[in-house]
């Protein structure tokens, strides 16, 4: 991992600076339709704490992911709102949405800041898949919904419509592996990975990630109605960093050197 990926200097004036400039950018983009008034709020102190623990790069990665999940949402709007799958709100998120995408991530975050230097690699894969997992659990949710043309629920394969809990389709499933690589790449190109080797284990635990979650949905989602979607996508993205961080240290054969 390069020094480019180490987490942000933590000083009072970092934090107080990282919660005037998330201030400032979202009293500006509060009109966008993307977040409700409440999900703007939420997503302000989100930056803030993704700016404060790992800087520029960590805070531009999450709304990257942001823009991304949001314009594939727009994806087909007309026809997934005339079958009645589009979602909720025109597609705006709430702070139900901002949490239950980020809380992983955001605690990793968290945790990198605090942690010793030579466990930060290992927490940044963790917080790298987090997001990998979620675009890649979106792009296959509103383009299968959208284009799938054989959706089959996963623990049976028979039939079901789009939009059903746990159902996937093969059109579905591809888009999610493109949201993992897409996403993935972006925390490689932003210093927050490093190697191919690591963008691949990110890329294919973003995946795996998604068909759990899917598997969650046709079983204990169907049986625990408490199970909201919000609690499910926090599931699976704490499955994906933990995945990857164990992945990470089996492969490389040991754990981070003390500090």
């Amino acid at each position: 991992m390069s020094e480019l990926a180490l987490v942000a200097p933590q000083s009072w004036g970092h934090w107080l600076g990282a919660l005037a400039l998330n201030a400032a950018l979202i009293a500006l983009a509060q009109r966008l339709p993307v977040l409700t008034r409440a999900g703007w709020v939420h997503a302000g102190c989100l930056g803030t704490l993704l700016w404060g623990c790992l800087g520029p790069r960590g805070w531009l990665a999450v709304v990257l992911y942001l823009v991304l999940g949001s314009a594939v949402t727009r994806l087909g709007f007309r026809a997934k709102l005339a079958r009645g799958l589009a979602e909720a709100r025109g597609g705006a998120r709430g702070p139900e949405n901002v949490w239950g995408s980020a809380a992983t991530g955001t605690l990793l975050a968290m945790a990198a800041a605090l942690a010793p230097p030579a466990w930060q690699p290992l927490l940044l894969i963790g917080f790298a898949a987090s997001f990998a997992a979620k675009l890649a659990d979106t792009f296959g949710s509103e383009i299968g919904k959208r284009w799938g043309r054989h959706t089959v629920l996963i623990t049976t394969l028979r039939p079901v419509p789009p939009g059903s809990e746990g159902a996937i389709s093969l059109e579905g499933t591809a888009a999610s592996l493109v949201g993992s690589a897409l996403m993935a790449l972006l925390m490689l190109a932003l210093g927050l990975l490093s190697g191919a080797s690591t963008w691949l284990l990110v890329t294919l635990v973003g995946l795996v990630a998604t068909l759990l979650e899917s598997l969650i949905g046709a079983t204990a989602q169907q049986r625990w109605r408490w199970l909201s979607n919000e609690l499910v996508n926090g599931i699976q993205t704490a499955i994906a960093a933990l995945l990857a961080m164990v992945l990470w240290v089996a492969l490389a054969g040991t754990w981070p050197a003390a500090a």
